[in-house]
């Protein structure tokens, strides 16, 4: 068979040491940090037993912004918001059936950090009249993102922290030991609904402090000293 319209290029994020990282899909967890849980009107659980579901959300692949690249300010809103994430990168497809937790992290290649990109108005909208929320978030380059770095030069996650300054004031940070569920938790969880294939991202969710970004603010999104996302809004 012979495509009748050219094939798009597949996004790929530069991984550090060489090499690049084709991207899949990308999966999103939303109300991850209880302190952003509560500063969005949710009720936070007081413990693991209280997690309930986490939830989830995706974003197109071609929806990354890689590198430098300026990141265009959205059409179709006036309150686009930032949320910065840990981003897991999976390396390997999971078997077939419910990953186990304990298998979890052996599909982990590599870590950087991200924006979640959000066309607030439009998702305060939409959860207003009870309808889901895609437009808010799945939008073109909604997933600016870091140079990669492979998961054996990062070490223990949970003492790692996470910040973001726009215009050099800081906006948010927290330390990846506050998150709800963590990676295996995660990806046990997202098995149970998806096959989890090589090439997945995943954005593990954002602590408080989200805000609206104004064109012209310049971004810089951090995961401890291994990994910067840095920008400017378009």
């Amino acid at each position: 068979m012979t495509d009748l319209i050219p094939a798009l290029p597949q996004p790929r994020i530069p991984v550090a040491g060489g090499g690049t990282f084709p991207v899949h899909r990308i999966y999103c967890v939303g109300r991850n940090f209880a302190d952003h849980a509560r500063e969005m009107g949710a009720a936070a659980p007081a413990s693991a037993a209280e997690r309930g579901q986490p939830m989830f959300f995706m974003k197109p692949a071609d929806a990354v912004v890689i590198g430098d690249a300026p990141v265009p300010y959205p059409s179709g809103t006036s309150d686009l918001h930032h949320e910065v994430e840990l981003v897991v990168a999976l390396g390997k497809d999971a078997a077939a059936g419910v990953l186990p937790i304990e298998d979890a992290m052996s599909l982990v290649l590599a870590y950087g950090v991200g924006l979640d990109l959000t066309r607030r108005d439009l998702q305060a909208a939409a959860k207003a009249k009870g309808g889901p929320w895609d437009i808010a978030k799945g939008f073109d380059h909604s997933a600016p993102v870091s140079t990669l770095v492979l998961a054996d030069q990062v070490g223990e996650l949970s003492s790692l922290p996470l910040s973001l300054e726009i215009n050099g004031q800081l906006r948010q940070k927290s330390t990846l030991d506050q998150m709800i569920w963590n990676v295996a938790d995660i990806l046990h969880e997202l098995s149970k609904l998806y096959a989890l294939r090589a090439g997945d991202l995943v954005y593990m969710g954002t602590p408080a402090g989200v805000a609206a970004l104004q064109r012209g603010d310049h971004f810089s999104a951090r995961l401890g000293d291994l990994a910067r996302c840095e920008g400017v809004i378009a």
